[in-house]
C-alpha cells in the first residue's frame, strides 16, 4: 500500500460573492503529491497546474500568495478533467489519500463533481497529518498551520510555501520527522459523501474510539430520537453502556452523553449535527465515543449541571418578562 499525499491550490471570484459560482466557490488550480511507501520513503511525485474555466482572473489575496500568476495557468495549465484523472491514475488502487487538514478532498470531490466525473469510493478513509500531528504535540490539541510544524520540526525550508507540490512535500517530511508512528489505525472518514440510508451507515471501532455517521433524518430532533445512535457503547468489548449524563447541549455545535462499561469504564458520545447542504432541512449526524476518566466523567457533570442552570435561569427570566409585559399591557388598558 502507498499513501498519496496531496496538497491542492484553488482560487475564488476575485470580486467576491457577487461572482460566486453556486456550484463551485473554489475553483481549483494546482494539484501537487507525493507517493510514499508503507516506510514513508518517497518513490515518486506529481505536479500539474489547471488552466481555470470559472474564475479566470486570480483573487488579490490569493495571487501575493502564490509563485505564478494567470499567463502561467493559461500557458502551462492543462483543464481540469485531465489533470485529476492523471492524478488518480497516478496514485493507484492500492493507495490511501493523505492531507494536512481536510479542506483539500472536500475541494477535490466539489470540482469532480463541477465536471460530473465518476466519484471516489464511498465510505472515504483517509489520513489527517494535521490532526495525528496535533493529537500528539499539542496538549490542548489545537490545529497548527504547515509552516508552523515544519519550524518545530527544525525541517529545512527550502522551498516557498502555496505551492502544492510543495506543501504536499513538506507535509510527508512532517509525517516521517513528527515520529507518528504506525497511523494504520488513525484514519479518518471524509463527509463530503454521507450515508442517505440506514443501510449506508458507518460505523468503525478504531484508534481506542467508536466513529459513526448516521443518514439523513428531516430533523435533529428526530436523529436524536434514534435508539442506536443515542446509545452509548464501550468501544472496548461493544457492549450497550449504562448512561450515567444524559445528552445535553456541552457547546454550541456538539451535544455530549456519559456511559458506564461495567468492564471498561467511562464512555463519552459526542455528536454533532450536519446540514446535508442542499435545498432540504436534512441532517445527518457524526458521533464519536471515547473512553474517559473518572475525573474527565466529574467535569463533564459539573459542566452539565452550570447548562441546566443556565437553561433554567433563562427561563426564569423569560417568565418574568412575559408576566412584566402582561401587567403593563393590563395597566395601559385601564
Amino acid at each position: 500500500m502507498n499513501y498519496i499525499v496531496f496538497d491542492l491550490e484553488w482560487n475564488q471570484s476575485p470580486i467576491g460573492q457577487a461572482g460566486e459560482h453556486p456550484r463551485m466557490p473554489f475553483e481549483i488550480i494546482e494539484i501537487g503529491a507525493v507517493k510514499l511507501d508503507e516506510s514513508y520513503n518517497v518513490v515518486d511525485e506529481f505536479s500539474r497546474l489547471v488552466k481555470p474555466k470559472i474564475y479566470t482572473k486570480l483573487h488579490k489575496i490569493i495571487k501575493q500568495m502564490l509563485s505564478y500568476d494567470e499567463k502561467d495557468l493559461k500557458k502551462d495549465g492543462v483543464p481540469f478533467k485531465q489533470a485529476c484523472s492523471e492524478f488518480l491514475k497516478w496514485s493507484g488502487e492500492d493507495s490511501v489519500f493523505c492531507t494536512w487538514g481536510s479542506s483539500d478532498l472536500y475541494y477535490l470531490q466539489n470540482n469532480m463533481d463541477f465536471y460530473y466525473m465518476d466519484k471516489l469510493e464511498f465510505p472515504l478513509k483517509y489520513y489527517n497529518i494535521q490532526q495525528i500531528f496535533a493529537d500528539k504535540y499539542d496538549p490542548d490539541g489545537n490545529i497548527w498551520k504547515l509552516e508552523k510544524a515544519v519550524e518545530e520540526l527544525g525541517l529545512n525550508e527550502e522551498e516557498p510555501f502555496h505551492t502544492a507540490v510543495n506543501d504536499a512535500r513538506y507535509t510527508a517530511k512532517v509525517l516521517e520527522a513528527a515520529k507518528l508512528g504506525d497511523i494504520t489505525d488513525k484514519y479518518t472518514f471524509d463527509i463530503y459523501r454521507h450515508p442517505k440510508k440506514y443501510e449506508d451507515r458507518v460505523e468503525a471501532f478504531h484508534d481506542g474510539r467508536l466513529d459513526e455517521i448516521s443518514e439523513e433524518f428531516p430533523s435533529k430532533r428526530a436523529a436524536m430520537s434514534d435508539k442506536e445512535l443515542s446509545m452509548i457503547r464501550c468501544v472496548k468489548c461493544k457492549r450497550k453502556t449504562s448512561r450515567k449524563i444524559k445528552w445535553f447541549a456541552a457547546t454550541s455545535t456538539a451535544d455530549v452523553a456519559v456511559g458506564k462499561c461495567l468492564y471498561h469504564g467511562f464512555m463519552e458520545g459526542v455528536i454533532k449535527c450536519k446540514a446535508v447542504g442542499d435545498s432540504t432541512d436534512n441532517v445527518f449526524i457524526l458521533k464519536k465515543t471515547v473512553p474517559i476518566s473518572r475525573k474527565e466523567y466529574e467535569n463533564l457533570k459539573k459542566r452539565e449541571q452550570q447548562v441546566y442552570e443556565k437553561k433554567r435561569e433563562k427561563e426564569r427570566q423569560r417568565r418574568e418578562a412575559t408576566r412584566e409585559a402582561a401587567a403593563a399591557s393590563k395597566t395601559k388598558k385601564q
